[in-house]
């Protein structure tokens, strides 16, 4: 029989895009040929998000989406919302196979057998699945998973469990490898990078970092996302190596140190400063993101309005917010102290239009610097076939060029932007980062 197809939907956080990609080199080496969202495919699979009640609703959709595209496809739903709720996502009639987080693992050998497909292929590498879904030019690579940390609104460690690591030599050989597919960025991920190695003896995330950079010829390499607490003059002397990308993303959540302690978050208002301060003072042209809570039980006008302020103050390159979600199984979600859905959406909007307004200042503040830039794809149906990249600093970008910009990387001058697309100019085109 012909090799059957299947499509890969990731929704959610960088670690739920690194499974995919574990999951298509899974089904690549099992027989099947991976196929681009929006064709019809025998095997559609979800991996799906569950942090607020809109990811469950996007993931809800994305069935009934694909069920509609070939009604005769195979779906399988996996993920963080079907390791919470599996009965919720089986009593839809489109949904074939349920398997959460736990049992991903068994994910292609469950397709096999429900497909009755027995054709199997192996040694099938990541520069050969064809994944049109996830940008070939950047791999996302799994460190940990798991989280101990069990913050109020976070239901992260039920569908995630516990902190694991992954071994320090696997994850040099997976960076190896994907440099030798031909992939020029790989992105550490996992949901608490910071206590990498608690478990692994003489093993944590500075040294995996030192290991990676002295160890492989990965031309970028990029660390998806960090905690205040964790950030230190060691740690940051790591960027001096110009492989690392000078872009850290600290989840701040809350402005308001009443708020952040319900949270139970580790840090405050005044040790965030702080880390944000140390960055800025320690890594040339480094960008700084947040994600940002509106609307948190008990979040009073003055807490909203610390947030604000403490936002206002750090000037991000960016901020992605979301308005609180009572996630069941949460201990925020017993929280009498509710705030009123309008309230929350006010909020939350004063906050989106802070970020437009700080992202449009970075990008502006940017303008005349030269970069180092990714190059990934050619923006679709543009006339003027122009390539779209991004920057070391984590700026999305575009340039007009007749030359085959894809898959490397070069020096570019940012020159103006319109929209959300800045403007470069390639200075160099010879894959040397800068």
């Amino acid at each position: 029989m012909n090799s059957p197809t299947v499509a890969i939907e990731t929704h959610g956080c960088k670690l739920n895009q690194a499974d995919s990609w574990e999951l298509a080199a899974e089904f690549a080496e099992s027989g099947f040929r991976i196929v681009e969202l929006g064709q019809p495919a025998d095997l559609y699979l979800l991996n799906s998000c569950t942090v607020t009640h809109i990811a469950d609703r996007k993931a809800r959709n994305a069935i009934r989406s694909a069920k509609r595209l070939n009604p005769s496809a195979t779906v399988i739903a996996t993920g963080c919302y079907a390791q919470r709720a599996p009965d919720e996502l089986r009593s839809i009639e489109d949904v074939d196979i349920v398997l959460g987080n736990s049992d991903k693992s068994s994910i292609v050998q469950e397709a096999v057998q429900f497909m009755g497909f027995t054709n199997p292929i192996e040694n099938v590498g990541y520069g050969e699945l064809g994944l049109d879904t996830v940008s070939k030019s950047r791999l996302m690579v799994k460190i940990q998973h798991g989280c101990n940390q069990v913050c109020a609104y976070c239901i992260v460690p039920k569908v995630r469990g516990r902190e694991r690591s992954v071994p320090a030599d696997e994850l040099v050989s997976r960076v190896k490898q994907a440099s030798k597919s031909g992939f020029k960025e790989v992105v550490l991920t996992g949901t608490q990078l910071g206590s990498y190695g608690f478990e692994l003896p003489g093993t944590d995330l500075k040294s995996l970092i030192g290991l990676i950079l002295s160890q492989t010829d990965i031309p970028r390499l990029r660390v998806s996302s960090l905690q205040p607490q964790e950030i230190d003059t060691e740690l940051l002397d790591l960027w001096s190596d110009n492989r690392l990308c000078p872009h850290f993303h600290l989840p701040l959540q809350s402005g308001s140190d009443k708020i952040l302690k319900l949270m139970r978050r580790r840090y405050d208002s005044e040790l965030y400063l702080k880390a944000v301060d140390l960055i800025r003072k320690n890594v040339s042209g480094a960008s700084v993101t947040a994600d940002v809570i509106a609307g948190f039980p008990n979040e009073q006008n003055d807490d909203f309005d610390q947030t604000l302020h403490l936002c206002q103050l750090i000037k991000f390159a960016d901020m992605h917010i979301f308005p609180y979600s009572i996630r069941p199984g949460t201990s925020a979600a017993h929280n009498k102290l509710q705030v009123d859905n309008h309230v929350k959406k006010d909020r939350a909007n004063r906050l989106i239009s802070l970020a437009r307004e700080q992202s449009h200042d970075f990008r502006e503040m940017s303008l005349g610097t030269t970069r180092s830039v990714l190059w990934e794809h050619r923006l679709r149906d543009d006339p003027n076939g122009l390539w779209i990249g991004l920057t070391d600093n984590y700026i999305r970008v575009a340039t007009d060029s007749d030359a085959s910009l894809g898959n490397s990387i070069t020096k570019a001058t940012l020159t103006s932007f319109n929209e959300d697309k800045v403007i470069c100019e390639v200075i160099q085109s010879n894959g040397c980062p800068v």
